[in-house]
């Protein structure tokens, strides 16, 4: 057997395979969190999320849309050098994010059962 009889046979089967998985992964929600940051975005994101007194008063006077802060939530990036993750019992999350050409923080705090975004400022 050629080598170009090789690589088509390869092809040929690497391509029904593609197909294949893209049938039986279609509209599933499956995801690749192995990263940090993906990792912590997606648990916060798993629980409730509460606002607090504070972050609830910055949003009614800046007249912040909720979608804003679910955009951030799952499009920042975590500031790990800025976090204090292994608190006791809440870990804190500095999360960034750019949203309408400004740079936005969020600081989170990370339960067991619940999330609550404490304070929002801007870079």
């Amino acid at each position: 057997m050629k080598l170009i009889q090789r690589i088509g046979y390869y092809l040929g089967g690497f391509s029904i395979g593609l197909i294949i998985l893209a049938f039986f992964l279609n509209e599933k929600k499956t995801s690749c969190s192995y990263g940090p940051d993906a990792r912590v975005l997606k648990n916060i994101n798993s629980k409730k999320i509460i606002y607090s007194d504070l972050f609830q008063k910055e949003i009614d006077s800046k007249n912040i849309d909720t979608t804003a802060i679910s955009y951030i939530l799952k499009k920042g990036d975590i500031d790990f050098s800025k976090s204090d993750t292994r608190k006791k019992p809440c870990g804190f999350y500095n999360l960034q994010a750019q949203y309408n050409e400004g740079n936005i923080v969020l600081i989170i705090e990370n339960c067991d059962s619940i999330a609550t975004i404490l304070n929002m400022f801007s870079e």
